[in-house]
């Protein structure tokens, strides 16, 4: 795994290769940030952003969008041993200055507020086999943490059957393997 862009491009990312996550492919974050960068339909830039990386693993996504400028990303993960890898990936990197990590759960995330700051861009990755996006989703909402050009990516499984419309702004979704990816927004 490696960055693919920006004054990061080339360095390689340490990752967990365990059944409890599933690394983001390098193709996929690719595609992702093309659709950022050249979608006419998203109006939300990476560089200067602040991002919350929501299930964030070993950190591919939210490390990929500081090497493109993002001002600061959160990254919210609980598994101890992705919680080892990301930390690795950062300290390796030098970018802790432009990082924060909190190692809980997103239920205890969103339940405690931590967030003050709104933000640009999301991005949520849960296990597949997760129930809670939609609160996830309803939480960022509710505690109104979007600024009004915002951009929520959401990975889930191409089959998976949640309705986001009630709390989005649906853009664009495609489909890589096994996988979906959802582009929307909050309404201001």
């Amino acid at each position: 795994m490696r960055i693919i862009s920006g004054n990061l491009k080339g360095k390689k990312l340490n990752f967990l290769n365990a059944p409890s996550t599933r690394p983001l492919k390098d193709m996929v974050r690719e595609s992702i940030f093309n659709t950022i960068l050249h979608s006419n339909l998203i109006n939300v830039t990476i560089p200067n952003s602040l991002v919350l990386d929501i299930y964030s693993g070993t950190g591919s996504f939210g490390i990929e969008c500081i090497s493109r400028g993002a001002s600061v990303v959160n990254f919210v993960e609980k598994d101890k041993d992705a919680l080892k890898i990301l930390k690795e990936n950062l300290d390796k990197l030098s970018i802790n200055d432009r990082t924060s990590v909190f190692p809980i759960d997103v239920q205890s995330f969103f339940k405690r507020k931590i967030c003050v700051e709104k933000f640009d861009l999301f991005f949520l990755d849960p296990p597949f086999s997760d129930k809670d996006v939609l609160m996830c989703v309803n939480n960022i909402k509710e505690q109104k943490i979007f600024k009004p050009n915002n951009l929520v990516i959401i990975h889930r499984e191409k089959d998976s059957k949640e309705d986001f419309n009630d709390f989005l702004s649906i853009i664009k979704i495609n489909t890589y393997g096994r996988s979906k990816i959802i582009f929307g927004s909050f309404y201001p």
